[in-house]
């Protein structure tokens, strides 16, 4: 009698995991079907739900680790390719599809995750008209955020330099795809917002597939763009490409040509609105200056008509007070000139020889009245005169004696 084997549930569930491993046709296979009840564990991350048929069902677990990579969010009912490995789980007793990849059927991976985006983000008000900022008549300084090697920033220098050169320009330049591209552009928006004295930002680069132009599908860089101050313009790829970042955007422009002509308008023709804005302006304070000044007239006319007595009355008050304004300036100068004739009279008698005179002393002129200053304009038997402080006397020089005394005091 053969002796029989006895294994337990473990061994068994053991044994059956190492032939699904062996199975080469199990290890890196793909499933489509229906997801079924999906759960997403938060805590861990990790993703559980069942692919199905018309038939059947097999258990799918996606773990956080890789599903991290995902680019659109799984939902029930939706048809899907799953990628990765058959196992067993021993402690259920249930095989099932390890993921290392999900994608959906019959539509771009890429694609699925613009339009769920765009969805979310829409419901989420990111594209609301009333969130937009206007951007500036006239700005004066652009930042630009966009790969210093591509044709994106030559189109637009080029164009703005063409029609308005008198602008700054902020350059920051940045990866416009791969990896490190949306977290680039994110920190450059943010500098630039920082600086708080830009009239404007714009965001650029030229066309390319949806994988070049991912970055800017990115939400983190949408959610940049939406809490920025300084209006900005989005000029990703070409007419017909779209990304989550023109739709954030204040405004979206089909070029990078299209995104100067936008912002900077052309200098002729700003200079040619001024001139009309003057002349409308010119025009318009005339014609109000015209009816003012028909206004006026009409007033006066009305007023010597209707108050003739008035203006008369009022006329003859005007010329009292004009006299008597006058005639205080008259006194008041007069009294000025009265102090300056005292002051002068002062000095005369300060400076007159009568008033030495009245001391005693005389002066002495010849028959020519000219004044003898001393005795060697004399001559015997000459006529003089003796002048006093209150007459004169004529004399005759008798004799004409030197005085000693004098002489030696003027020694």
């Amino acid at each position: 009698m053969s002796k029989i084997s006895i294994f337990t549930v473990s061994q068994v569930s053991s044994y059956l995991k190492n032939l699904l491993l062996k199975d080469r046709l199990l290890q890196n296979i793909n499933i489509i079907g229906e997801i079924s009840n999906f759960k997403l564990h938060k805590p861990s991350g990790h993703i559980y739900f069942t692919l199905k048929d018309r038939q059947s069902i097999i258990r799918c677990v996606f773990f956080s680790s890789k599903n991290r990579y995902l680019r659109f969010s799984p939902s029930e009912g939706m048809m899907v390719i799953a990628r990765g490995n058959i196992s067993l789980y021993e402690r259920s007793g249930y095989y099932q599809l390890y993921v290392d990849e999900l994608k959906p059927e019959g539509i771009g991976t890429l694609y699925l995750a613009f339009e769920q985006l765009k969805e979310r983000l829409q419901k989420e008000g990111l594209f609301d008209e009333g969130n937009k900022k206007p951007l500036p008549l006239i700005p004066r300084r652009i930042g630009l955020v966009t790969s210093p090697t591509g044709a994106a920033i030559k189109d637009f220098l080029t164009t703005l330099k063409r029609r308005f050169p008198c602008v700054q320009v902020y350059f920051f330049p940045v990866a416009v795809q791969g990896a490190e591209a949306a977290p680039q552009i994110a920190e450059a928006l943010r500098k630039l917002d920082s600086l708080n004295k830009l009239d404007v930002i714009v965001l650029t680069r030229g066309g390319g597939s949806l994988e070049e132009l991912w970055p800017f599908n990115e939400e983190s860089l949408a959610r940049a763009i939406f809490e920025l101050n300084t209006p900005l313009v989005s000029a990703v790829g070409h007419e017909t490409d779209f990304t989550i970042a023109d739709f954030v955007a204040d405004k979206r422009a089909s070029t990078p040509t299209a995104a100067a002509q936008l912002i900077a308008p052309e200098k002729s023709e700003l200079i040619r609105r001024l001139e009309m804005q003057e002349d409308r302006l010119r025009g318009r304070i005339q014609s109000r200056l015209k009816e003012k000044i028909m206004a006026l007239d009409n007033l006066k006319r009305a007023a010597l008509r209707r108050y003739p007595r008035e203006i008369i009355n009022h006329g003859h008050q005007q010329i009292d007070e004009q006299w008597q304004r006058m005639m205080r300036i008259i006194l008041y100068h007069l009294k000025l000139k009265g102090v300056e004739m005292r002051n002068y009279e002062e000095k005369l008698k300060a400076l007159s020889p009568l008033k030495i005179m009245r001391r005693g002393y005389t002066f002495v002129v010849d028959e020519n009245n000219r004044l003898l200053k001393n005795t060697s304009g004399l001559r015997k038997n000459q006529d003089i005169k003796v002048i006093f402080c209150d007459g004169e006397a004529n004399c005759r020089v008798r004799e004409i004696r030197k005085n000693i005394i004098f002489e030696s005091m003027d020694s």
